[in-house]
């Protein structure tokens, strides 16, 4: 995963937690994570497994794709 994708990733997540009025510990218990792992995803300190991706969207109720969908159009934005 390059540099930009990851920057997206973290500002990805953020937005679409904050869209929902979720806190990071809601997020978390939704998703069996730690809510300081969701501060390191949303920071870009940390990179998701596959695993990780697909328990974030579970707990946001969308697909993976569409996940992806929205780092991806943040990496067109941004370069």
């Amino acid at each position: 995963m390059n540099n930009l994708t990851s920057v997206s990733f973290g500002t990805v997540l953020r937005e679409l937690r904050m869209a929902q009025e979720l806190s990071q510990e809601v997020l978390a218990f939704r998703c069996s994570l730690h809510p300081s792992y969701i501060s390191l995803l949303e920071r870009n300190l940390k990179s998701p497994s596959l695993d990780t991706l697909k328990a974030l969207a579970s707990g946001l109720g969308m697909k993976v794709s569409e996940m992806l969908k929205g780092i991806e159009q943040h990496s067109e934005i941004a370069g």
